[in-house]
């Protein structure tokens, strides 16, 4: 199968990126949509090359002492945005492994500006896939509506183009395993494999 294939683990590679790649910060950099699996491939990247892995999901419930359902909530979509533009920020200038940005990252025009550089892989999933495995989840509050598939398709409209200008690469998940994408992103990256004890069992 060739590489612009979306059933293929080979990533579709983005246009040529411009900025100098950088030197420091995360290994690489998962962003997709709700459902694509960036917690589940990072985890197994993780694992793979014996790195942690931090999410800036996990990072802003940290911070701010309750959920993500509840900032939208309590607070609004931008109070949410504003921490999430900033838990990616210090992600990328602390984090020396696998990270994964919150499906809504990269509508911050910021946020899109510190990645370039950075090597970012966009995991994507089509809307019938992707409803299948968010489904009514009320952890996530874009999802909630009367019509989850129209809403999820929006969103793809909405987020596709952002997600494919900050990528490098392009990977769909809709029928590959965890473990061959974990492998595929390692692949195409060029990250150094140090299996954890967990890893190396598994193989």
């Amino acid at each position: 199968m060739g590489p612009t294939d979306p059933t293929t683990t080979d990533p579709i590679t983005a246009d040529p990126v411009t900025a100098d790649p950088v030197t420091t910060g995360p290994l690489v950099v998962l962003v997709g949509p709700p459902g694509s699996g960036k917690s589940s491939v990072g985890a197994a990247l993780a694992r793979l090359t014996g790195t942690p892995l931090r999410d800036t999901d996990t990072d802003i419930e940290t911070r701010a002492g309750t959920t993500i359902a509840e900032i939208f909530t309590g607070r609004g979509e931008p109070a949410f945005r504003e921490l999430e533009e900033q838990a990616v920020a210090d992600a990328l200038a602390e984090h020396p492994g696998v990270l994964a940005l919150g499906g809504g990252a990269v509508l911050s025009a910021r946020t899109r500006a510190r990645l370039a550089g950075h090597p970012v892989a966009y995991l994507s999933v089509s809307a019938t896939t992707g409803v299948q495995r968010v489904g009514l989840a009320s952890h996530r509050p874009l999802m909630v509506g009367v019509n989850p598939r129209a809403t999820y398709r929006a969103l793809l409209a909405d987020r596709v183009p952002l997600y494919r200008e900050v990528a490098r690469w392009e990977f769909a998940t809709d029928t590959e395993s965890v473990a061959d994408l974990a492998r595929a992103v390692a692949d195409a990256v060029a990250l150094p494999a140090t299996p954890t004890p967990a890893e190396g069992q598994h193989r």
